[in-house]
Order: structure tokens, then sequence, then C-alpha cells
């Protein structure tokens, strides 16, 4: 039902220069596979097969990493390494990857808007922010689970989980009704709010299904937090009509647009060699 998935990757990445003044932030490995491949093989396991990319100037390295390298695969045919490239070969054989640039840092709302010509207006899409890397070792991944729960809801669908109450001024956070375990149906969500004024401890993270419609909301929806047009002010628009569903979904998510969170993660798949 779901097929296609933007993923929003023209962020400079400053928290990690100098590392990332040649380099994309999502191209950043954790063990030996970066970050957006991971992202990509989540969506490609919850069912998408076109993946929409939205890049930035110095982002080739990432077209490039889903392309074919003829000359590395000639070098190492026969070997014993010839099996690393096989998880990459494998989303290469099997999804369409496609890129637009977003020629100026104006938000994630902004950067969603830019992946419109990528993915049509016709059908609800995922997102994935590659710098949220989750994982669920008990069972399906996020993006897996808030499938099954567009299906019911047939409306957008946010990924949430409970931070602490002091570091709500990081996040998206929404207020909203219960209606089955762990769903909520939104009435509010503020950007980053002052951690005195946060309606809830409930943050929004890297992960999304939205419908169509939310193109034109963004066009309409003014610049916000630090003058960006914000996702989150789009989606509070579909928020009162009653048609968003915030998600409190099953796994371990890790903030690896971070330096500590990156750190965390790497030490996590190091240990338990969650590498495929």
């Amino acid at each position: 039902m779901i097929k296609k998935c933007l993923f929003p990757a023209a962020g400079y990445g400053t928290r990690f220069l100098p590392a990332t003044k040649a380099m994309p932030k999502e191209m950043l490995p954790i063990l030996t596979k970066p970050l957006i491949q991971y992202g990509v093989e989540e969506a490609k396991e919850a069912g998408c097969n076109i993946m929409a990319i939205v890049t930035g100037r110095g982002k080739r390295a990432i077209e490039d990493h889903f392309d074919i390298s003829y000359e590395l695969e000639y070098q190492i045919k026969g070997s014993q390494k010839e099996e690393l490239l096989h998880q990459i070969r494998e989303l290469i054989d099997n999804c369409t990857f496609t890129y637009t640039r977003q020629k100026e840092m104006k938000g994630l709302g902004d950067a969603i808007l830019k992946g419109k010509a990528l993915l049509g207006e016709d059908s609800p899409f995922a997102v994935i922010l590659a710098d949220d890397l989750c994982i669920n070792p008990k069972g399906s991944n996020v993006l897996k689970q808030m499938v099954q729960v567009y299906k019911k809801y047939k409306c957008s669908i946010i990924a949430i989980m409970e931070v602490d109450k002091n570091s709500t001024d990081k996040y998206g956070i929404i207020s909203g009704k219960e209606i089955e375990k762990n769903i909520y149906k939104v009435a509010n969500m503020v950007e980053k709010p002052e951690v005195s004024k946060a309606p809830s401890n409930l943050a929004i993270i890297g992960r999304y299904i939205l419908t169509p419609d939310i193109f034109d909301i963004i066009k309409d929806t003014k610049p916000g937090k630090n003058g960006e047009v914000q996702i989150t002010d789009a989606l509070l628009t579909q928020a009162k009509e009653g048609k968003v569903i915030a998600y409190k979904f099953d796994g371990l998510r890790f903030d690896c647009g971070n330096v500590n969170g990156f750190v965390e993660a790497t030490n996590y798949f190091y240990k338990y060699n969650k590498t495929v």
C-alpha cells in the first residue's frame, strides 16, 4: 500500500564537522554500513520500492552509493569480499532511486515539498530521516509497524516516543487522546516548545506516513521555528481535522544526528552484531 519513501538528506551535518565537510552526514557509517542504507533497508522491508531522496550540494556520494561500481566489483569478483556487497546490490536491483535537490535549507517541511516532483500527488508515502536510526530486535521494524496502523486509519501517521520532560525543547511534541494502546488521535503539535510549555513528553521522531494533501498544506504553511517551514506546523492543520494519528512504536531509536547518539548506536550494533 505504501510503495514510496522520501529521504530528506540535504542538511549540512554541522554537528559532525569536520567529518561532514566533504561527506554527507547520511553516509556516516554505523560499523560498515552508512546511515541512509539502514533507512532504505527499513523502507524496503516495509514494502517500499521507490526511494526518493532530496539532496543538496556535496551529496553526490549518496547517489554513487546506490549505484553499481563496476570497477570495484570487478576487482573483488570471486573473492570473499564479494559477499560484502550483497546487501547493497540487493537494494540497487530491487528498488528505484530518484533524486532532487533542496537548494536552500528551509526546513523539513520545505524538503518534503521538494519531494513532490519525485513522489507525485496521488498516493500516500513514507518519510524516513536517516539520522534517526531505528531497530526492533523483537519484530517488525518501525515503518512496517506504521504501515499497519495506516491500513486501519487511512490518514497521516507519525512515530512518537516518550522523552525526558526536560528534553521537550529538542523535539516536536504532541498531545492527544489514546484511542488504542500506543495509538493517539493528535489534538495538538508544537515544534520544540519551551520545557514549561510542552503539552506532553510524547516526541515526534523521524518516521512519518503522509497523505498527499500534505503538499498543498505545506505550500500554505508560513515559516515557523527558526524561520523554517516545519512539517509539524503543516501536520497540525491536518490534526485539527482529526487526520493525524501518533503511534508509540516498539523498538529502539538512536539519535545519530549528534555525536553521543552516533556513538551509542555504534556500540549497540557492535555488541549485538545487528548489521543484517
